[in-house]
C-alpha cells in the first residue's frame, strides 16, 4: 500500500511517497497531488518508494502533465536507485526534472552510455 505525507515549504509541496507505486495502488498519490493545485510546484520525494511498475509510471506521466498544464512545476527527489533504474531503462529520465539531495536541480539525469548486457 502506497502512503502519501505532504509537507508544505511556502508555495511548494512536497509530498513524501512511501511503498509502492503500482497499478491499483495508485489513489492516494492521485489524491495527494491533485489538492495541491495552488502550489506553485510539487516535489514528489521517493526516497521511500522500493517498486515501481509501468502504471506506476504512467499515472506519473499523468500528475506531470496535469500539474504542468496549470502552470505548477513538478519535480521528482531522492528517486532510489531501482526506480532511477526503472527511470533509465524506459528513457523518462529525460522528461522528469530531477532533484538530488541537497536542492540540486539536475533537470534530467545526464545520460550516461548504458552498458551492453553479455549475450549468454
Amino acid at each position: 500500500m502506497l502512503k502519501v505525507n505532504i509537507n508544505r515549504l511556502g508555495n511548494t509541496a512536497v509530498l513524501s511517497a512511501q511503498g509502492r507505486i503500482v497499478r491499483g495502488e495508485t489513489n492516494a498519490l492521485c489524491r495527494a497531488v491533485l489538492a495541491e493545485r495552488h502550489a506553485s510546484a510539487v516535489v514528489l520525494d521517493l526516497a521511500q518508494v522500493n517498486i515501481i511498475d509501468a502504471g506506476g509510471l504512467g499515472v506519473l506521466l499523468e500528475l506531470r502533465e496535469f500539474t504542468e498544464s496549470r502552470g505548477i512545476e513538478f519535480r521528482l527527489q531522492n528517486v532510489s536507485k531501482l526506480v532511477r533504474q526503472v527511470l533509465e531503462i524506459t528513457r523518462l529520465d529525460t522528461v522528469f526534472r530531477l532533484t538530488i539531495a541537497g536542492d540540486q536541480c539536475v533537470g534530467s539525469l545526464q545520460r550516461r552510455p548504458m552498458p551492453l548486457a553479455a549475450c549468454a
